[in-house]
């Protein structure tokens, strides 16, 4: 077989939309992904389910992440450590450039703190 094989591959949304959860999911401080409202926006947009959003634009990945976060953790550093794991995921994963890595804290998990 030839080395030089002409062809391509395609990533659907919903692996880019699998990626970026389990990468958010892995920080610690992260207790789960929030539900994301309907409507309109849920029709128009690719790759769109619980927790995650996904667009494509110019050749980059958008991903806005909706977080439920533990409690007593600080918000500020999860949520970096949050866009750091997931871009470096997609990219490595995927070879796509991560334009952008919203996260978007829905709630504090007060109930998964008392194990």
């Amino acid at each position: 077989m030839s080395e030089n094989t002409q062809g391509k591959t395609t990533v659907s949304p919903e692996v880019l939309t699998t990626i970026a959860s389990m990468a958010a999911l892995e920080v610690p401080g992260v207790s789960r992904l929030a539900q994301v409202s309907g409507g309109v926006n849920r029709l128009f947009r690719r790759g769109t389910s619980d927790g995650v959003r996904i667009e494509t634009k110019d050749n980059f990945v958008l991903i806005d992440l909706f977080l439920i976060l533990k409690d007593g953790i600080n918000i500020r550093e999860v949520g970096r450590h949050v866009q750091q794991n997931v871009a470096r995921s997609v990219q490595e994963m995927v070879g796509m450039e991560v334009g952008e890595v919203n996260v978007h804290v829905e709630d504090i998990d007060f109930e998964g703190t008392e194990e």
